[in-house]
């Protein structure tokens, strides 16, 4: 999967609504160097409203992604659906800014892009709407995992090194 399909022609963009549609796979995140997103199966819905100079972008993106869970390590599927509602300027740069009127995100292009790259907001936009903390609802992770985890883990001679260590003195600083 190419980041250049995600190319939409400003300056061919008749007046009115343009409808674009895309998939995006595990190629696609892949393509970024996210080790974090294992899978994914996404449809993207890019409605595109041009009236004069205003170019309007409303792009929904719905789906699954697989990603590690955080307590067992076996794969997790999240549920994604997030909307990006964009408002292309052109001119000044190509800083961003939050327009408060409309609760869109304005993005500001030079005057002579004839295109819009869709393909880094999508990637943007899924990954921050991943929760924090990715982990499986309760009594879903593999129990094999969690009574390993639940037993601890013994490190052979931890004991006698504690013992040896110089801070050991200490412990009974406090007994007092």
């Amino acid at each position: 999967m190419d980041k250049n399909d995600f190319l939409i022609p400003i300056n061919g963009l008749t007046n009115g609504k343009t409808v674009y549609s895309y998939t995006v796979n595990k190629e696609f995140f892949e393509s970024y160097g996210n080790v974090e997103i294992h899978d994914a199966a996404l449809r993207i819905t890019a409605e595109v409203e041009k009236s004069g100079q205003y170019v309007g972008i409303d792009c929904h993106m719905e789906g699954d992604v697989t990603v590690e869970c955080d307590r067992c390590l076996d794969p997790l599927s999240l549920p994604v659906d997030v909307t990006a509602l964009l408002s292309l300027k052109f001119g000044g740069g190509t800083e961003q800014e939050e327009d408060d009127s409309s609760g869109r995100e304005v993005i500001r292009l030079s005057p002579d892009n004839a295109e819009f790259d869709l393909a880094q907001v999508i990637y943007d936009y899924v990954c921050l709407s991943l929760p924090q903390r990715r982990y499986h609802p309760e009594g879903g992770c593999n129990e094999k995992v969690l009574e390993y985890l639940r037993t601890g883990i013994s490190v052979p001679g931890a004991e006698e090194a504690a013992q040896n260590s110089p801070f050991a003195s200490l412990k009974t600083f406090f007994d007092n």
